[in-house]
């Protein structure tokens, strides 16, 4: 059964593809157009990321790359190119897609959901009917910040943090009506935050939590309180920005017992692999890809403090008075809005699927400053999983 994966050479889907050559002799990589050489970018990561010298030279042979436009239908190819790719494939992996927390919702539907409505006609098009999975995301639950979040659940009553979170949830009604209209099976895998403890590195793709370290340093810097090595403002600050031990001062709206789901990017990509290996349903198979200890809110605080040295308060309103570097963070109401958040997601069926198997290692403040802190000089040796990512092959 030949494969082809979106978004290879994403955060997410560099971890996927070197699962699923794990499994399979040869993966398409359906690129996106323009946008560079795939493959080296793909052997760059393994090369940074310990993998063996013979399985990276062997890249070339295995990875196939069809550069596509997923917004545009038939992927931008002609359509006999469209069709010789439809034919050959049995499975999609469709991983790619805009995290854009500020983005508007007009571009991430382009992105989101338009380009999931042309992966789906590449399925339907394939005359081996290949097994669609979709990467989604946890957060289809909207805000809905307390009680328990469900697998089955899919609906709007709550509304949304974010566009980014309407495109998934619409992405995610587009695939159960074309489940029915073609009596297909789909497998929905929809993780909670990714993050990674390998250090930060010019040559791979961002840590997530790194967008948000560059939104309060940039604040920070334009607020005109410099750089976090450079707390000598004054004892009020330049704006009426407060300190407080010589850190500026910023107050968000958060829940002091908030909670947070964060999921290790590698163990995400294990359990996705191993429940595409089971028979699907023939309908929508969903499962939340997700950490069985949520993260407390307050160390994320403590987190972002100590990278960009602030002096964050948790606040139950917004502030009348905004201070200017608060003003500038205000621009940005993705950045806050998940520091409110208590609820759980349910994963028992990937428990009970996997027994003790599916937890995966405690996510503590180290392992974040591990992921998000540069080394000097960034060593190109292993990540601590690097053994288990390379498995023997057992190729389909």
């Amino acid at each position: 059964m030949h494969v082809a994966l979106t978004g290879a050479t994403g955060f997410l889907g560099l971890r996927l593809l070197r699962r699923l050559l794990g499994t399979h002799r040869s993966v398409t990589v359906l690129a996106r157009a323009g946008s560079g050489d795939a493959v080296h970018r793909i052997s760059r990561f393994f090369e940074l990321t310990g993998a063996p010298e013979p399985f990276v030279a062997g890249l070339p042979g295995r990875l196939r790359v069809v550069e596509t436009e997923l917004e545009r239908p038939g992927l931008g190819l002609s359509g006999p190119a469209f069709q010789e790719l439809a034919d050959g494939l049995g499975a999609i992996w469709h991983s790619a897609g805009s995290i854009n927390l500020e983005g508007d919702l007009p571009e991430l539907r382009r992105t989101n959901v338009e380009g999931t409505r042309h992966v789906l006609e590449l399925a339907a098009a394939g005359r081996h009917s290949p097994v669609v999975h979709h990467v989604s995301t946890a957060f289809v639950a909207g805000r809905r910040r307390e009680g328990v979040a469900y697998e089955d659940e899919l609906d709007d009553a709550y509304g949304f943090e974010n566009a980014y979170e309407r495109s998934k949830y619409e992405a995610e009604t587009l695939i159960h009506a074309w489940s029915r209209q073609h009596r297909r099976p789909v497998v929905v895998l929809r993780p909670s935050i990714l993050v990674t403890d390998l250090p930060p590195h010019p040559e791979l793709p961002s840590h997530p939590l790194q967008v948000i370290e560059r939104i309060l340093r940039d604040a920070r810097r334009t607020a005109g309180l410099g750089s976090p090595a450079s707390d000598d403002a004054g004892p009020d600050g330049p704006h009426g920005a407060g300190l407080r031990d010589g850190r500026p001062r910023l107050r968000l709206v958060g829940h002091p017992h908030g909670r947070l789901n964060l999921t290790q990017v590698e163990h995400a990509a294990e359990v996705m692999v191993r429940l595409a290996g089971r028979t699907p349903s023939g309908g929508v198979d969903t499962y939340h890809v997700v950490h069985d200890r949520d993260v407390p809110v307050s160390t994320i605080v403590t987190l972002l403090e100590r990278l960009v040295g602030l002096s964050i308060d948790l606040v139950a309103t917004k502030a009348d008075a905004l201070s200017a570097l608060e003003a500038l963070v205000d621009f940005y109401p993705g950045l806050a809005a998940y520091l409110a958040h208590r609820r759980r997601f349910d994963d028992t069926r990937v428990r009970a699927l996997f027994g003790p198997s599916a937890a995966s290692r405690p996510v503590d403040l180290d392992y974040l400053l591990r992921g998000l802190v540069p080394r000097d000089p960034v060593p190109a040796g292993p990540s601590p999983t690097p053994k288990a990512a390379f498995p023997s092959a057992r190729y389909a």
